[in-house]
């Protein structure tokens, strides 16, 4: 796999398996995150595991859209990924969170994967309103990566 086009880490105060626990909840997620806002799960699903799916939307100020994702990675207290496609099935990104554990907690490693192909950027960079997505996306992690050391802190 190639770097990552997008990525951040934090030191949190807090045992692995909670901060798992917080990133791998699609629900707990959109409840820290800047873009995502909300999900449902797909099919039979109805928790975290490899091959789930669920259906995520997202906003970005008075643009909303909505994406399938597939958990692809749930090592519990490790590592929690997915792969997001737009509605048509077309690549989009990848999600990971890498969870390291220290002597005083763990240290969180949120990273992003731009997947969409060249001629899909343009169109939807206008639909999203988001012309740079790699900047967009290292903000976004930081922030986010700040929402989630303060929720496994508390």
């Amino acid at each position: 796999m190639t770097e990552p086009s997008a990525t951040g880490k934090i030191a949190i105060a807090a045992p692995p398996e909670k901060v798992y626990a917080l990133v791998s909840d699609p629900g707990a997620l959109a409840g820290m995150a800047e873009e995502y806002e909300g999900h449902r799960w797909v099919g039979d699903a109805k928790a975290a595991a490899v091959g789930a799916k669920f259906r995520g939307r997202n906003r970005h100020g008075i643009r909303r859209w909505s994406t399938l994702s597939t958990i692809t990675d749930a090592d519990e207290g490790k590592r929690f990924a997915f792969e997001v496609t737009t509605f048509a099935g077309l690549p989009v990104a990848r999600w990971q969170y890498d969870i390291e554990s220290t002597d005083d907690g763990c240290v969180a490693v949120e990273s992003t994967w731009d997947r969409r192909p060249g001629w899909l950027r343009g169109p939807t960079s206008l639909f999203t309103g988001v012309w740079n997505r790699d900047d967009a996306n290292r903000a976004n992690i930081a922030a986010t990566l700040a929402r989630l050391k303060t929720a496994a802190e508390s």
